[in-house]
């Protein structure tokens, strides 16, 4: 069977751009979630949020916008579904602007240290990277395109908090990892950035982790 391959756009809040072939389309790459009431921080229940600082646009190959597709993204760029499936403490919503208002993340990943079935055991236990994932569908909003919450964190002895500087960190590793080409099962991707400014403002203000700056623009 013949690898297949997807071209992916990439959008980076408080970071870089990547940008990966975009299709033509009159598909909106994404809508600002402030415009309609939405934030760039996502709510994890404790004051304060983490920054929604990637973004996979909505032109991006559609089967890679679908649960299924972005897992396989996602095993490319080294992350996998948590220790058996297992998940800690309680998920974090995010309100995209699209009407639906604040939703849970559909899913968070980790870390595999190059094996999914037990790597993200050893990130639970090691630290490394994670993301959460929320997607825009709303009817005031629908571009379809993933915001992700990423972000570097803390060994288990430290109790997981997130890294000095770990978003940043976070987001940069992740893009590292996707510029250009990478493969996972057989499929090919293929993924370019490109930087946004604007998005959310340099600083920490709202942030779960007071004092850890974040780059005020975005990639696609």
């Amino acid at each position: 069977m013949h690898p297949v391959s997807f071209a992916l756009p990439l959008l980076f809040t408080s970071t870089l751009v990547l940008s990966v072939a975009i299709p033509t389309s009159s598909q909106a790459e994404f809508y600002d979630p402030r415009a309609q009431g939405g934030a760039m921080l996502d709510n994890a229940g404790s004051g304060g949020g983490e920054p929604l600082n990637v973004i996979i646009s909505g032109q991006s190959t559609p089967s890679v916008l679908t649960n299924s597709g972005f897992l396989g993204y996602a095993g490319a760029l080294g992350f996998a579904i948590e220790c058996f499936g297992l998940h800690m403490g309680d998920p974090q919503q995010a309100n995209l602007g699209d009407g639906h208002g604040w939703v849970n993340q559909s899913v968070e990943l980790r870390q595999d240290y190059g094996s999914a079935p037990l790597g993200t055991c050893w990130e639970s236990i090691w630290g490394g990277n994670h993301l959460r994932v929320y997607r825009q569908d709303g009817n005031l909003a629908n571009s379809g395109a993933l915001f992700l919450a990423v972000s570097k964190e803390e060994n288990v002895i430290n109790h997981h908090t997130i890294s000095p500087n770990g978003y940043n960190i976070g987001r940069d590793l992740l893009v590292q990892r996707a510029i250009g080409k990478t493969s996972f099962n057989g499929v090919r991707y293929t993924t370019t950035m490109r930087r946004i400014d604007g998005l959310m403002a340099p600083g920490s203000q709202g942030c779960v982790a007071p004092g850890f700056f974040l780059g005020g623009f975005a990639a696609i």
